[in-house]
């Protein structure tokens, strides 16, 4: 079964192993069981420029870009 990254408001960041047809489903934090949202991460877009207009599309060295809401255009 498959790992998921979950983010409790209170404890932070943690794992579960879960059936895909749970992923999005909360789930209990193990340290306070309050109910966790699942961890998403946007993938890069590759090829042209971004039609955001935000800067974050320009192209690197293999002609991906990044949205905005990605961890390493922050």
């Amino acid at each position: 079964m498959p790992v998921y990254d979950y983010d409790c408001a209170d404890c932070g960041a943690f794992e579960v192993v879960r059936r895909i047809a749970e992923r999005d489903d909360p789930v209990a934090c193990p340290q306070c069981g309050a109910p966790a949202a699942r961890v998403t991460i946007a993938a890069p877009s590759v090829g042209g420029a971004s039609s955001s207009g935000d800067g974050a599309g320009d192209a690197g060295s293999y002609g991906m870009s990044h949205r905005g809401g990605c961890l390493c255009c922050r």
